[in-house]
């Protein structure tokens, strides 16, 4: 069983920036690629971005290209989401999820363990 637990969201202003956390239990952390996804009010959960097992290498979403950064330090279990420039349409949940295998996608399918969640609001 592996267990995610979201930290770091809250309410700020456009153009201001955020680091969102992810800790993780287990002890194969690093064999597995890690994303964080969002759900925005009344719409569908979307990817973020996504984390290689070792992290040399990531994927984002074409709307947060050059504003979001995700890493992760896998000596601590733990995967971040660093987001920059933050705008009104970056209001959401954000969850961070845990893949299946250690290759990277943004299809949720791809994805068994989620956490609960951590809301992100930016105000205009």
């Amino acid at each position: 069983q592996v267990q995610l637990v979201e930290s770091g969201g809250g309410l700020v202003q456009a153009g201001d920036s955020l680091r969102l956390s992810c800790a993780a239990s287990g002890r194969t952390f690093s064999v597995y690629a890690m994303a964080w996804f969002r759900q925005p009010p009344g719409k569908e959960r979307e990817f973020v971005a996504v984390i290689s097992g070792s992290g040399g290498s990531t994927f984002y979403a074409d709307s947060v290209k050059g504003r979001f950064t995700i890493s992760r330090d896998n000596a601590k279990n733990t995967v971040y989401l660093q987001m920059n420039s933050l705008k009104p349409e970056d209001t959401a949940v954000y969850y961070c999820a845990k893949g299946r295998f250690a290759f990277k996608s943004s299809d949720v399918s791809a994805y068994d363990y989620w956490g609960q969640g951590t809301q992100v609001t930016v105000s205009s």
